[in-house]
């Protein structure tokens, strides 16, 4: 399970955030503005997320099987068709909606069934579940701007397409339902998306990733802006990628040393941090600086995520709760690359945007503050632990 939700986590972040690669050539093929070709980006991510809400329920009462077998074919299906495009318009359709929907039916369910078949080790794998999106970061980005360079960007979306949708359909043959999810006592839904905490926790998710999205979109044309060829620009996406890997594996321990919150808690600190190396830019090194800051704070925080909604909520409908929760990431997909466009068109400075993901990002830190996980908040499993 933990190998069939860390494929799926490969594919969906690996070509989200391959887009980096994509935004130069489609913005100078279409003629379009950069706010135009970030909408790509966008509208992917709107519709990721706030599918997830119906893909996490439908996850929790069919089984995770034929909704990643369905993310497999909408995902590669959408890929291959964004290559056939003569305007950029179809494009929102084949690649925004085919691409997002697929995105969402893969990743929800695949994801909420990791926590029920653990218990004791459960931070852990969740982690190195979660690994798989760190690793697609780092393999998918470089990987797509070496496509790009060789044969074109519509050749290179044929082949992602292609490769992702047979991986992700490996994937469709392994998962089960998780076995610890069905039996423990049904929590109340709405009482629990009401919440104080999951308030609170929602809108740290909104403002800190909203501030994440700005260099996963602008931070390959940043470094090309200052000299960085195509694939070095494309690597730093990689470096992000590499870092959260090394933050998602790591967390077992570091958990147990100093609690999930608390953990979740420096997660987001050092990710708002990371913006204030951005801002002084001195050459590439100074990039990869940021990028590896970032990507280990990143890796941190997503990887918790669910251990930190499991310890206030419990794992029942698990899928629905993550679905709902991360409409957070829909918002903040939304806003970020088109808020962070329109500021550096107007402006025509980078570093205007990087003050706005900078004050995102201390945003999303300020909302977590005052949570606190206490014995009422705590769920206690009603089964034998398995793992």
């Amino acid at each position: 399970m933990v190998a069939a939700a860390f494929a799926v986590g490969f594919v969906v972040f690996g070509v989200l955030y391959s887009f980096g690669a994509f935004f130069a050539p489609m913005t100078e093929e279409f003629a379009a503005s950069r706010s135009a070709a970030s909408a790509f980006f966008a509208i992917t991510g709107l519709i990721f997320y706030f599918a997830g809400p119906v893909t996490g329920h439908l996850g929790d009462r069919l089984g995770p099987r034929p909704m990643v077998g369905l993310g497999a074919l909408l995902i590669g299906g959408g890929l291959s068709l964004t290559a056939l495009i003569g305007d950029i318009r179809i494009g929102y359709l084949t690649y925004g909606i085919g691409v997002g929907v697929g995105c969402a039916c893969a990743y929800t369910p695949s994801l909420a069934i990791v926590g029920g078949w653990f218990v004791r080790q459960r931070t852990a794998a969740l982690g190195v579940a979660a690994a798989g999106t760190g690793c697609g970061t780092l393999v998918l980005p470089p990987l797509a701007a070496i496509l790009i360079a060789d044969y074109g960007w519509r050749a290179a979306c044929v082949m992602l397409g292609g490769g992702c949708g047979l991986l992700l359909l490996a994937a469709t043959a392994i998962v089960r339902p998780a076995p610890l999810a069905t039996i423990q006592a049904p929590q109340s839904l709405g009482r629990s998306v009401r919440s104080i905490p999951f308030v609170l926790l929602y809108v740290s998710w909104v403002c800190a990733t909203t501030a994440l999205f700005v260099p996963f979109v602008f931070l390959p044309a940043f470094a090309r802006q200052h000299g960085a060829d195509p694939v070095a620009a494309a690597a730093l996406l990689s470096l992000v990628g590499a870092m959260s890997v090394a933050g998602r594996l790591g967390i077992g321990v570091l958990a147990q040393r100093f609690g999930t919150l608390r953990l979740f808690k420096a997660a987001v600190f050092m990710m708002a941090a990371s913006y204030v190396l951005w801002l002084p830019f001195t050459g590439y090194g100074w990039l990869a600086v940021f990028a590896a800051v970032l990507g280990l704070g990143y890796g941190i925080r997503i990887a918790l995520m669910p251990a930190v909604l499991i310890e206030f909520f419990g794992l029942a409908r698990l899928g629905t709760l993550l679905g709902i929760f991360f409409t957070a990431s829909g918002i903040a997909a939304f806003l970020g690359p088109m808020a962070a466009a329109a500021i550096i068109d107007r402006t025509g400075d980078y570093g205007w945007g990087i003050g706005f993901a900078l004050a995102m990002g201390v945003l999303g830190l300020i909302a977590l503050l005052p949570l606190r996980v206490t014995p009422a908040h705590r769920m206690s499993d009603t089964s034998r632990p398995n793992c």
